[in-house]
């Protein structure tokens, strides 16, 4: 069945937000599940330390509400006793006071014993987002970009599986367009510089500019562009306590087979070119 549109538009906030807008579309859901794992493509410009990171523990933020819907709509969770979290940089937990804001609003650490320990919780109704790119991706964020790093990206698969957690597809439209970049095409001397920073440090630097408080010209603020977030159908995964690598290559494969799907059926609302397609590395 076809997305519906979700029946809000809030402001989003936070330094990186401001005065932009999302709106959230969905498809219907099937019967209710106590464990999902959601998938938020493509990674936006979270470049700005903590800030980026933290705001969407924030209720009035775009992908703390795409999480709250989620949660409560057509039953995709038990309505009682549900719990979000988002994934983000260990690096963020070893700072004093950001450490502590980010704990409050829900953020976890991207660690694999994280991630265990909220899923594999008795009482259900827990859902985990990954933002699966991370920083790496965000060095090929640019308007007009939909080159994803997805490609060798298998350790949700194998989480999914050994939990028994649906997998939920997101996309959001128009999030690249948020900010240009400085080229840095690949085999470049900037981008072996940001390539070598991001091993050592564990955070890309992107080289981005937008506008300014005033004037459109130049600045660091976002352009203000919509973005529009769908939510594709859960892909329900049986739980295996040891899967073997031909269940993960599988699952991944239909995995992005669906996300292929979700990106198709709503590009041309979003004014993608009809000859645009995701790119996976």
């Amino acid at each position: 069945m076809g997305a519906q549109a979700a029946d809000f538009r809030s402001p989003a906030v936070g330094l990186l937000l401001l005065g932009l807008g999302s709106d959230l579309h969905r498809h219907l859901h099937r019967p209710p599940v106590h464990k999902v794992l959601a998938f938020l493509c493509p990674v936006c410009h979270l470049v700005v330390p903590g800030l980026g990171q933290a705001a969407p523990g924030r209720p009035d933020h775009p992908v703390r509400q795409t999480l709250d819907h989620l949660e409560v709509h057509e039953g995709l969770l038990p309505r009682q006793r549900i719990r979000s979290n988002l994934m983000t940089l260990p690096l963020w937990f070893r700072a004093p006071f950001i450490r502590d804001y980010i704990m409050s609003v829900g953020l976890v650490t991207s660690e694999k014993e994280s991630a265990g320990h909220i899923l594999s919780k008795k009482d259900g109704g827990n859902l985990l987002a990954i933002i699966i790119g991370g920083s790496q991706e965000a060095l090929d964020a640019r308007p007009g970009a939909y080159r994803l790093l997805l490609k060798n990206r298998k350790g949700f698969i194998r989480l999914a599986l050994i939990y028994g957690a649906a997998l939920v597809p997101i996309f959001s439209f128009g999030e690249n367009n948020l900010f240009n970049q400085v080229e840095n095409t690949s085999g470049s001397l900037l981008r072996r510089v940001q390539n070598r920073l991001q091993k050592i440090m564990g955070i890309s630097l992107p080289l981005f500019h937008g506008r300014g408080v005033f004037q459109y010209s130049f600045g660091f603020m976002p352009f203000r562009q919509p973005i529009n977030t769908v939510v594709g159908k859960p892909i329900q995964v049986p739980k295996t306590l040891q899967p073997s690598e031909r269940e993960v290559n599988q699952l991944h494969q239909r995995y992005i087979n669906e996300l292929c799907k979700l990106f198709e059926e709503h590009k041309l609302k979003f004014n993608v070119p009809t000859d645009q397609h995701l790119e996976f590395c």
